[in-house]
């Protein structure tokens, strides 16, 4: 069984992706569908659409794993950095503008396991936020769902952390935030500087005297 304190996250990340991936006129019906399941059905839920393996939800080596997903572009993303074990991609449903998730390639279950460079990356993506969005801090928070551990980027400007009100962003939101934090500052060609003629002057000399 799905611990309980898991329940409503798994429903938010579940309702984000629906928001994102359904089509319109079926989101709605999807939504209420999986806001009505308690405990055992979102588990039945999950394992219906190969979302867990095993006889409990988040147990290691799930089929379908929506990270897993994200890894291998089944599921599109926002991306905005990446390494040999870890992509950074823009989180769907936000506590803050500019919250990103560092999601490990390789289905790793616990913090204890994730390589350095996963890490790294998380390190590379807050100072990446930091320049471009000047938030007042960085919480970095790890979290497992799924049985996928991942690390949350969240730019703090007020006081948000990671239990904050969420609140799905729009595609076109998202699309535009990566575009800003993937610019470059364009680099001003520095003045090639002017060449100054130098006028010879004729120099006279004195009339020889015999």
């Amino acid at each position: 069984m799905i611990p309980p304190e898991q329940v409503e996250k798994i429903k938010e990340q579940l309702m984000a992706h629906i928001e994102k991936g359904f089509p319109n006129d079926k989101k709605e019906f999807a939504k209420n569908q999986v806001q009505t399941m308690d405990a055992e059905q979102l588990e039945a839920f999950l394992k219906q659409n190969n979302l867990v393996k095993g006889n409990q939800a988040g147990a290691e080596g799930p089929q379908g794993c929506i990270f897993c997903s994200i890894v291998s572009e089944q599921i599109s993303s926002n991306k905005i950095g990446e390494n040999k074990d870890a992509i950074a991609a823009l989180e769907i449903n936000p506590v803050s503008n500019g919250h990103t998730i560092i999601i490990p390639k390789e289905h790793v279950a616990g913090k204890e396991n994730l390589p350095k460079s996963v890490f790294s990356l998380a390190e590379t993506i807050s100072n990446l936020i930091k320049t471009k969005l000047k938030p007042k801090k960085i919480e970095t928070v790890s979290s497992n769902f799924f049985g996928h551990e991942i690390i949350n980027v969240i730019p703090v400007y007020d006081s948000e952390n990671i239990d904050s009100a969420r609140s799905p962003a729009k595609p076109e939101e998202l699309l535009e935030l990566q575009k800003t934090l993937l610019e470059k500052k364009k680099q001003i060609a520095s003045a090639k500087p002017k060449r100054t003629k130098i006028k010879a002057e004729k120099i006279r000399l004195p009339k020889r005297i015999p």
